[in-house]
């Protein structure tokens, strides 16, 4: 019996008509309707009553402005009950807040998920103004400094996985050109610099989170504003301390070194 065979034998339709909604709103902005999630998915509104009603019930979806449906934060308030997402997010905490004050500048951790980067933790700047990334936001693998981080340090097999995950979420997405030469870069380098393609006035600065074997597990991302004032740290010592913090959190995660 071949894996498809399997995989139909065990099939749970009800089940996979919740996750095929969770999935299409996780990756919509401003919502759908019941019609359009119908129609994005291939089938009758009528088929999807009764389990938008138990999603909005569970907390999972809810309704707003009429008939449009949105994700709530509940499966991003269940992902933070898992412990290594809880313990990473504690371990990083005091750094990031070290590194916030001593940059000046806010920064945020983001890891891998589903074909996208996405936040855990954010820490804002020591000063009255900054940008910072909301924690829960997702973004691509293929235009952030983080995504690139990503990438960058993971084995051959794993980063095809994660390329194609990111093209299969996202319809009509393809891998850029230059995308092999700009991981071999930053494998190189150990970080990553480049202008936001988000925010005209940014630069985001981006060191890997290490495990033992040298593959990333996270990504520490300072979101970079050219401060006016003199006495602030510049680009380059603030390149300096992201880096340095990745690499604490590193060692913290490795258990080589306490806090």
């Amino acid at each position: 019996m071949t894996t498809e065979d399997n995989s139909d034998r065990y099939r749970a339709p009800a089940l996979d008509k919740g996750l095929d909604i969770l999935e299409l709103l996780a990756h919509t902005d401003g919502g759908l309707t019941q019609a359009e999630i119908a129609k994005s998915l291939g089938k009758s509104p009528s088929e999807f009553y009764r389990m938008l009603d138990r999603l909005v019930r569970r907390g999972y979806v809810y309704r707003q402005d009429g008939d449009r449906f949105f994700l709530s934060l509940k499966m991003f308030g269940l992902a933070h009950f898992h412990a290594p997402i809880r313990r990473l997010v504690s371990f990083a905490t005091p750094v990031m807040r070290d590194f916030s004050n001593k940059a000046q500048q806010a920064c945020h951790l983001t890891v891998h998920d589903r074909g996208a980067v996405t936040v855990i933790a954010q820490q804002d700047s020591s000063t009255y103004w900054a940008l910072s990334v909301r924690v829960g936001a997702h973004m691509s693998l293929f235009n952030t400094g983080s995504g690139h981080i990503l990438l960058a340090f993971q084995t051959e097999t794993q980063r095809e996985m994660m390329v194609a995950e990111q093209l299969r979420f996202n319809e009509g997405m393809s891998t850029p050109d230059n995308l092999s030469e700009t991981l071999s870069r930053i494998r190189h380098d150990g970080y990553d610099i480049m202008k936001s393609m988000q925010t005209a006035v940014v630069t985001t600065l981006s060191a890997p989170v290490l495990t033992l074997d040298g593959t990333a597990i996270a990504a520490l991302t300072c979101p970079f504003i050219e401060p006016l004032s003199a006495n602030a740290p510049t680009q380059k010592v603030c390149l300096d301390y992201i880096v340095e913090a990745a690499a604490r959190i590193s060692e913290i995660v490795a258990g080589s070194r306490t806090q």
